[in-house]
This record gives structure tokens, C-alpha cells and sequence, in this order.
């Protein structure tokens, strides 16, 4: 999520979509069952994932060329740093998840959507 700040300090967060993919865009990848390689990028545990996500983006990690891949983490500042990296040596099918798994929570509504939002929380699972 690039931000800058306005003079008056305030900042301004923007969406860039060479960079990045709206939490309601990869919804809908996911839906319509386009294949698309979900990676997370927190290094560690957490209590909610995407569905078939997996563990990645660390040093030295490359994504497949022939995949669209979409890196998310909390808030989306990592994955946003991590795609940028990725994008600039070569790898332009990499994009970060805007606003993280905190955004896509947020905006994917079960009662507007359906139960399935493909987002896993641990304490639903135990």
C-alpha cells in the first residue's frame, strides 16, 4: 500500500495496480476458480490465512513465471515491498494484496458475498 503524505502531514494511502490487486479482484479470481498462487509473507504463524495458501516470499524465494501469484500479509506492507522486489527482477505476474488480510476481511462480507469468502480463521477450525 504506498502512502505519502499531503503537506498538512495526513497521509494518503493509494491503490497501484501494477502493484497491487483489490481484496474484491482476487475474491473473484478465487470464486470464478481462476488458478492464482496465494503466498504469505508473515514468516509466522497467524489465526487467519487464505485457502491454499502457502509459505513464501523470504529471501531468496522466486514465484513460478508461469503463475499469477498474489502475495498477502496483515496490512499489506510487506507484501507490497516483497511484489515491488519481485516485479523490478523480472517476475511480472506478482501482485500484493491491498490492505493485507486485515482489508479483505473488512470488505468481503459474508452476507453480501456468500459464507465462502476463502479466508480461514485457526479458532474456526479447532
Amino acid at each position: 500500500m504506498p502512502t505519502y503524505y499531503r503537506k498538512d502531514e495526513k497521509p494518503v494511502v493509494q491503490f497501484d495496480p501494477r502493484l497491487e490487486i483489490s481484496p474484491f479482484a482476487l475474491y473473484r479470481r478465487l470464486d470464478e476458480g481462476k488458478e492464482t498462487l496465494l503466498v504469505d509473507v508473515r514468516g509466522q504463524g497467524s489465526s487467519r490465512t487464505l485457502d491454499g495458501a502457502i509459505g513464501g516470499g523470504g529471501e531468496g524465494w522466486e514465484p513460478p513465471p508461469d503463475l499469477d501469484v498474489v502475495l498477502f500479509d496483515d496490512d499489506g506492507t510487506e507484501a507490497v515491498q516483497v511484489a515491488s522486489h519481485l516485479i523490478e527482477r523480472g517476475f511480472p505476474r506478482v501482485r500484493a494484496l491491498f490492505g493485507g488480510l486485515d482489508l479483505y476481511e473488512f470488505a468481503l462480507d459474508p452476507q453480501v458475498v456468500g459464507e465462502r469468502t476463502f479466508l480461514i480463521r485457526a479458532d474456526r477450525n479447532a
